[in-house]
């Protein structure tokens, strides 16, 4: 974890008191993926700089793309271990060669694939509670004046 990961939740932790002894003031936020690069690198130029080249790299490799050029480049190897007539070599070359080399890219598709689910998920989850919490403060001004109404009752009543 780093130094500002440790500070993310403190920030987190005193978010979350002001949130619940304070419920009135709470805004809701949206959080994105680009918005947590730093937990993961810092804030440092070289944290920026390897949370730039990670995130390049991951779009260039996580694509089908990609997964194609590696099976082409498998398959190149593939007579070479054929033509050594032993089934070592060839559970090599399946195991190191083609399934590495394909299985990378596809997994890094479906996550994506996943990821881009459950943004849309936080997002939609986001204007839900967005509207929960306008709602409720909507319902604590009625119940205010409602309280206000009880107490020039009470009052005349007495």
């Amino acid at each position: 974890m780093t130094a500002d990961a440790g500070t993310h939740a403190n920030e987190h932790e005193a978010a979350m008191t002001r949130a619940r002894t304070t419920p009135g003031l709470h805004v809701p936020r949206l959080v994105r993926s680009t918005h947590v690069l730093a937990q993961v690198h810092g804030t440092s130029l070289m944290g920026r700089f390897n949370a730039t080249v990670a995130v390049r790299i991951t779009k260039i490799v996580g694509t089908m793309y990609c997964a194609y050029a590696f099976t082409l480049v498998a398959f190149i190897a593939l007579p070479a271990a054929i033509e050594q007539h032993s089934p070592t070599v060839l559970v090599n070359w399946l195991s190191s060669n083609f399934l590495q080399l394909v299985l990378l890219p596809i997994i890094i598709v479906g996550q994506n694939v996943i990821s881009a689910a459950q943004d849309a998920r936080a997002e939609a989850d986001h204007e839900t509670l967005t509207a929960l919490h306008q709602m409720s403060k909507q319902q604590i001004a009625i119940l205010e004046g409602q309280n206000t109404i009880l107490d020039i009752l009470r009052k005349r009543v007495s």
